[in-house]
């Protein structure tokens, strides 16, 4: 099963000195998953100052500066995972870095087979 891996912030938490020491390293997710097979591909996204939001209503194209969702979090990054099952995924969520200070989300894609 093929998921997104969403990868956001959250500038209101502040990580505790506790759970800063065991934060892990970017680089090792990153080479434990790829090596894993399960870490399909990633990479971090622009800020969310930096996005633009594209309607099209009426026939009309509207754009919007920002991002659509009026949230403090924010998505900094994404990863494409193939997992056996949703417990894999959460497994390998819940060691990425971020989900210490920011937050993980991860959504199933349809299979191929679905339409």
């Amino acid at each position: 099963m093929k998921y997104l891996m969403q990868v956001c912030t959250d500038p209101g938490y502040e990580v505790s000195e506790a759970d800063a020491a065991n934060i892990p390293d970017i680089e090792a997710w990153v080479s434990e998953m790829d090596s894993r097979g399960v870490r399909l591909m990633g990479n971090r996204t622009r800020p969310a100052s930096e996005a633009t939001t594209i309607r099209v209503r009426g026939g009309e194209v509207l754009l919007t500066d920002g991002p659509f969702a009026e949230t403090k979090e924010q998505m900094a990054g994404f990863d494409i995972l193939e997992c056996r099952d949703l417990d894999e995924a959460i497994e390998v969520a819940s060691k990425h870095p971020m989900a210490w200070a920011g937050m993980i989300e991860i959504r199933p894609f349809w299979p191929d087979d679905e339409e």
